[in-house]
């Protein structure tokens, strides 16, 4: 099939195109947890789940299945179209899938070796980190994408774009740029495709358990963490006494979480307001019981300021 025979509307080739996300992404988006001794078994809030491959047994229910939709359908629980949909909006499409053959699908960048010369410094282990070269001829559409459709407001955006926390890459992804430590290194970046589709991802290399994307004064000492660097944005514009963290998905216990606990400060958990968030809000809170859950005032912090 060709780009020009793709129908952005044909169900099945949408589901044709989330139904080889790996399985682990979509457990790891569910909050679930891998066990220390077993790497095939992980902890779900619907019981303990193996998996081989791209089939997966849930323990508890006497249950399994294979592909990414079987497992969503089993863990929401969902129906068929409402799996490949949260699929879609959560987890974008896969590298391999057939979305890839869409013309005007805003992918994930190809960044060479050279795209982050200069910026930070790799992880002793795993991938380097590959940030996507900023586009200043792209910078104008993810301006308008972030403030038409998402009514983020101007005045919040420039300043992360001239600081370099938010720019446009040569696809038109908006970068959103996640740091860790005072210095504010970069170990990754959020990307939200702007286009027709909706797609978003992580730069090659980001380690998520290092740092993330964040927007706030300095000295407040009540934190929100959201699913996403739009959230935070977000909830810091309808409440602007707060600093607000993305968690780039949703997470129960970030490797980061700890020194921001230790600080004393009023962490709050935003976490979407469905299955997915309200299941690792709670995980979040029986670990760190200091923390108090924040539920946004419509499914999402976007969702509440396009609404307000």
């Amino acid at each position: 099939m060709t780009g020009d025979d793709f129908r952005p509307n044909d169900f099945r080739h949408r589901a044709d195109a989330v139904r080889s996300i790996p399985l682990q992404s979509v457990l790891r988006q569910w909050g679930a947890e891998r066990d220390r001794r077993d790497r095939s078994c992980w902890h779900t809030h619907r019981g303990p789940l193996s998996i081989t491959g791209c089939k997966f047994f849930n323990w508890h229910l006497s249950q399994g299945g294979g592909g990414a939709i079987d497992l969503v359908m089993q863990l929401g629980p969902m129906d068929y179209r409402a799996a490949v949909e949260w699929l879609e909006q959560h987890l974008g499409q896969h590298p391999g899938s057939s979305l890839a053959a869409e013309k005007d699908a805003v992918s994930p960048p190809a960044c060479s070796p050279t795209s982050s010369a200069g910026i930070g410094s790799p992880a002793k282990t795993g991938p380097q980190l590959h940030l996507p070269l900023a586009n200043l001829a792209n910078l104008k559409r993810v301006r308008d994408y972030l403030t038409e459709q998402r009514c983020l407001a101007a005045n919040l955006l420039e300043p992360l774009i001239e600081s370099g926390k938010l720019y446009a890459d040569s696809r038109g992804n908006a970068v959103f740029l996640m740091v860790a430590g005072k210095a504010n290194r970069p170990i990754g970046a959020e990307l939200r495709g702007t286009g027709r589709r909706i797609w978003h991802g992580l730069a090659r290399g980001t380690r998520k358990d290092a740092g993330y994307f964040w927007i706030g004064p300095g000295g407040s000492r009540k934190t929100v963490l959201c699913e996403s660097a739009i959230d935070a944005i977000s909830c810091f514009q309808l409440e602007s006494a707060r600093i607000c963290i993305s968690t780039a998905g949703v997470r129960p216990s970030p490797a980061w979480l700890a020194p921001l606990l230790a600080r004393g400060d009023e962490i709050y958990c935003g976490f979407d307001d469905d299955a997915p968030g309200n299941a690792a809000s709670r995980q979040m809170i029986e670990r760190h019981p200091t923390i108090k859950r924040l539920r946004p005032p419509a499914h999402d912090w976007n969702d509440a300021l396009v609404a307000d």
